[in-house]
């Protein structure tokens, strides 16, 4: 019996210090939770991102539309993929540039429809939700390109909000 209370006595000291270093390290992970599981501790940025991009995205020069939700990027190598959901998209494709003003978003010569009943693939590396099918390509247009999500019961107008992919290069 001399030999239990010392091991019993070991065994709450051992309980004690783990005690006292699992606290600080479980402050530590909730603390840098975001620095851990995001690059940059930007949390659109998806893993594998080798560049942060600024607080307000833009591409050639036009921001997101002030709408944009769910935005998520992924960055490698001077080029950049963003996903983003947005009921001003329209608006946002004449203001990039990808269709000219004035110009029926659905038109042939500024794009092109997916292929019926193909689901849609994320770009390699982007993260987040992917587009629901019927998809319009735009692009490329100075080195930007964009898929949109088309309403499925009306073919000549976006989804509502719709989610789009804009894929570019950036110096």
């Amino acid at each position: 019996m001399s030999g239990r209370p010392g091991s019993r006595r070991r065994l709450g000291c051992l309980a004690a210090v783990l005690l006292a270093l699992a606290v600080p390290a479980g402050g530590a992970v909730w603390l840098l939770r975001g620095e851990l599981f995001h690059p940059f501790g930007d949390d659109r940025a998806c893993a594998g991102s080798d560049q942060r991009l600024p607080e307000t995205i833009g591409v050639r020069g036009t921001p997101l539309p002030s709408d944009a939700s769910d935005v998520r990027y992924f960055t490698r190598n001077g080029s950049a993929g963003v996903s983003f959901r947005s009921g001003r998209l329209s608006d946002y494709l004449h203001s990039a540039g990808i269709v000219p003003e004035g110009t029926d978003l659905f038109d042939k010569s500024h794009g092109s429809v997916g292929v019926a009943g193909e689901p849609y693939r994320l770009p390699d590396g982007l993260c987040g939700p992917g587009l629901r099918t019927p998809v319009w390509y735009y692009g490329p247009v100075d080195g930007v390109s964009v898929t949109v999500e088309r309403s499925p019961l009306f073919g000549d107008h976006l989804r509502f909000p719709a989610r789009a992919v804009v894929t570019y290069t950036f110096d």
